[in-house]
């Protein structure tokens, strides 16, 4: 039945699929079949088109169609994958209702403190749909609830491991002190004039005055800043004291975790900064740290048995490429 079943899926898809214009050119064809699914070539296409755009503006001859052909296979691995997972999850019963997918997204607007506008807009510059947004949490949601009962549920971690990874990895639990920033930074050179230095405080005034009025300080980044920062919503990473600008160190060890500083002026411009994560000095005792290690040694061996479970889904599975 399942056979007939799929051949009927097939033949409709094809029906749907293929269109025959005057100069007889096919427009869509199936391109892996999974178990009673298919995935066609317009669905890996609208998967890798964002990706796509990125290749062609930064890549040209055979190396562009190297990169291309190379990343079509990707997606399509990765779509098959979600494909078995999706199907995997309706035979264990786990379902994502579409209220929960707007929940965890109206949670994630609400710490961020941006609005759906701000969402929808960050996702079409990147070449995104807010309904393929939806889609790939539910894929994600989905995989974490299957990984959970499948996966993680069956893991143990003993305090042995725990105490071998701090022995082996002591450098990540001392240091000096050091805070986790976000900054933007509005260049100013000390050289530069009068009027272009007021003017830069200016720019600097105004995105600080868009956060306080409840934007996010990733949007005003990603408006404002330079650089690769703008990628990272402003987020440089951990910085320690002695390396920091006198001028931003002195305000950025003073701020709590959370706090968005004043306009901060240096010699190369004008800073904001905001303090995400603080760090001190010396060695962290090990019952301070034995959660976050349980966490990291759970997702490693998480992520090791989650490749061997999905080898062996695809391998009790019907999976034809045709791409």
């Amino acid at each position: 039945m399942k056979k007939i079943c799929l051949a009927i899926m097939m033949a409709a898809a094809l029906a749907s699929a293929v269109s025959v214009p005057a100069v007889g050119e096919v427009v869509d064809r199936i391109v892996a079949i999974v178990n009673d699914d298919v995935i066609t070539l317009s669905e890996l296409n609208e998967s890798f088109d964002p990706y796509l755009k990125k290749i062609e503006a930064a890549m040209t001859g055979q190396e562009r169609e190297r990169m291309i052909a190379e990343g079509k296979a990707t997606i399509l691995k990765r779509m098959i994958d979600s494909k078995l997972i999706e199907q995997e999850a309706k035979r264990s019963g786990l379902v994502v209702k579409d209220d929960e997918v707007m929940g965890f997204i109206k949670d994630l607007l609400k710490n961020r403190n941006m609005q759906m506008s701000n969402l929808i807009e960050s996702l079409n510059k990147e070449g995104l749909t807010f309904e393929g947004y939806k889609q790939e949490l539910r894929e994600q949601m989905m995989r974490q609830r299957l990984i959970r009962k499948e996966i993680r549920s069956k893991i143990v971690i003993a305090d042995e491991e725990i105490g071998d990874y701090y022995r082996r990895h002591r450098d990540e639990y001392e240091g000096k002190e050091a805070v986790r920033l976000k900054q933007i930074l509005i260049p100013a050179s000390a050289m530069a004039d009068d009027l272009a230095r007021k003017r830069a405080r200016e720019v600097a005034e105004r995105a600080l005055a868009r956060i306080k009025d409840g934007e996010s300080f990733e949007a005003v980044a990603a408006h404002f800043a330079q650089g690769a920062a703008i990628a990272s919503g402003g987020d440089i990473g951990f910085v320690e004291k002695g390396s920091m600008l006198p001028e931003v160190e002195k305000i950025a060890l003073s701020l709590d975790i959370g706090a968005v500083s004043p306009v901060i002026e240096s010699h190369q411009g004008f800073y904001i900064i905001q303090v995400i994560d603080k760090r001190g000095a010396g060695l962290k005792p090990i019952a301070e740290v034995r959660h976050e290690i349980r966490m990291k040694l759970e997702d490693e061996k998480a992520a090791k048995r989650f490749d061997s479970w999905i080898a062996e889904l695809r391998a009790k599975s019907l999976v034809e490429v045709k791409l």
